[in-house]
């Protein structure tokens, strides 16, 4: 069986972008993921085509899922990529989506496959999405800093350049295979903070949508996502003015955060574990109306 199964071709895509976030190692606080999603469902994005998992997930690592139809019947739901078409009539070009998990190998054969998509849809931009841990805090602006292959994208972009060297996830790979095969590229990340990472994002996923809609040049009413940020910001609020510990903390990464010159040492600091264990018990405290 070919990797790549389609459902059916797109045709007269319009100068198409093409948006990849990935669950896991590449998606703190489910930010990105969760803004691709938002983005397919508000553009009502149709699934084209998927990627055959046998080839590049370990699935004791990603472990398929038992799902119920009709509460009766039982189905595998294995994890997979799948590629999305949304159609953006009123604005300058359409829309690939991909998601799904990382994958747990190959991943060269991998970004080989989906360089081949890009290529043979026209695609003239892929735009990756991510979201990793920081020591920033959730009262502030998220910070989107980000690389581009292109230097009239980065300009375009007006982002700061990320400076990381260490280990990388299947988004900065992709990154480079683009490179390579000469489709310009930029890669948007969100910072989470990581006294939270245990809880969905929707502020963090908020600023990539923001981010990418400037960068595409395509437009969603984000009402939904918006309302889900302030409410996200109240509830976070909250379960930090309940623990004198956790407020000292933040208080030095918002003075640290105005200052633009952190100086908060993660010696000086209660743990991350710590911090996410007091914030989960101020949410069971709170039952439904906190979850």
């Amino acid at each position: 069986m070919q990797p790549l199964i389609w459902e059916h071709r797109p045709e007269g895509l319009r100068a198409p972008a093409l948006v990849c976030a990935f669950t896991g190692w590449n998606d703190a606080g489910d930010a990105a993921s969760a803004a691709l999603q938002f983005l397919g469902s508000s553009l009502d994005a149709t699934r084209f085509a998927q990627l055959d998992p046998d080839d590049y997930y370990d699935f004791q690592a990603t472990r398929p899922q038992i799902a119920l139809t009709d509460g009766r019947t039982r189905r595998i739901e294995w994890p997979t990529v799948e590629l999305y078409e949304a159609r953006v009539p009123r604005a300058a070009r359409d829309l690939i989506l991909l998601q799904g998990p990382e994958p747990s190998m190959r991943w060269r054969s991998y970004c080989r496959q989906v360089i081949d998509v890009a290529e043979s849809l026209g695609v003239q931009m892929v735009v990756s999405l991510g979201s990793l841990l920081a020591d920033v805090p959730h009262t502030r602006p998220v910070s989107i800093t980000g690389l581009s292959s292109d230097e009239s994208l980065v300009a375009h972009s007006d982002l700061p350049r990320t400076t990381y060297e260490g280990p990388t996830g299947i988004v900065g790979v992709l990154h480079a295979a683009c490179e390579e095969a000469g489709i310009p590229s930029v890669s948007l990340w969100a910072s989470v903070p990581h006294y939270v990472a245990a809880a969905p994002n929707p502020k963090a996923a908020l600023a990539l949508v923001r981010k990418l809609e400037g960068l595409v040049g395509v437009t969603v009413d984000a009402t939904d996502l918006e309302q889900a940020t302030a409410d996200y910001e109240r509830q976070v609020s909250l379960a930090v003015q309940s623990d004198p510990e956790v407020r000292e903390f933040v208080e030095r990464l918002e003075q640290a955060a105005e200052e633009e010159a952190p100086e908060v040492k993660p010696s000086d600091l209660p743990s991350g574990d710590v911090i996410a264990r007091e914030f989960q018990r101020f949410l069971k405290q709170r039952g439904p109306e906190g979850t």
